[in-house]
């Protein structure tokens, strides 16, 4: 069993991503360069964060048309476990695999900082070592968090019970305190925050540990 992450041209959580699967989880992973369209082998592949092609247009816009992706997209067809992490997410929405978008945080500021999240739900297999209402401290690091989408789009939501996590205090805006969403399959998540960086009780908490060991199931 082994694990993906897709390098853009921009990342800069790839490695943070690696450390905490290989060295905290000891999960063999690879790294996936963002014009390779070979994803044999691999159970779960993880989009991180950073700033793909210099964030240009708008964040993931880019990405979204790199050769991994449409690779990427046969692999969710088969059930394939995908994570995309603050640019992630960004990409997956541009991506159409996650609705909505994220747009510019509601004070026009980067934000860097540990955000209480709520797990609203423990349906996805990302989230089955959590239950519905958990509290976990993640950090943040974003200056294009704000989730946003219709009344039409987050009713759908609802109604899939794909909410997974929400934000107790609301940091950037985002409708109906979002912090992360996932496909009605449950095989796809985004989320804002960053559970590679609370992996570790020495360097930032263990609170995200669980997410990530949701890549090997």
């Amino acid at each position: 069993m082994s694990i993906g992450i897709v390098v853009f041209p921009g990342s800069n959580c790839d490695r943070d991503v690696r450390w905490a699967t290989e060295g905290c989880l000891g999960f063999p992973t690879r790294f996936l360069w963002h014009e390779t369209r070979d994803l044999s082998g691999l159970d779960a592949i993880v989009l991180p964060g950073g700033f793909s092609y210099g964030d240009y247009l708008r964040c993931g816009a880019i990405a979204r048309f790199a050769p991994v992706l449409e690779s990427l997209l046969e692999f969710v067809d088969r059930g394939g476990r995908v994570i995309g992490i603050c640019n992630g997410f960004q990409v997956l929405t541009e991506l159409g695999l996650l609705p909505g978008a994220l747009t510019r945080n509601r004070d026009l500021k980067f934000i860097c900082e540990d955000a209480s999240i709520e797990v609203v739900s423990s349906r996805t297999i990302w989230l089955k070592g959590y239950e519905s209402g958990d509290t976990l401290t993640l950090p943040i690091a974003h200056g294009e968090g704000r989730y946003q989408c219709s009344e039409d789009t987050l009713m759908k939501l609802e109604d899939d019970d794909a909410i997974a996590l929400r934000y107790l205090i609301n940091p950037n805006g985002s409708v109906n305190d979002i912090a992360g969403i996932t496909n009605p399959e449950g095989n796809v998540l985004g989320l804002m925050p960053h559970p590679e960086r609370a992996c570790d009780s020495v360097t930032g908490g263990i609170d995200g540990r669980l997410i990530l060991e949701a890549l090997l199931g």
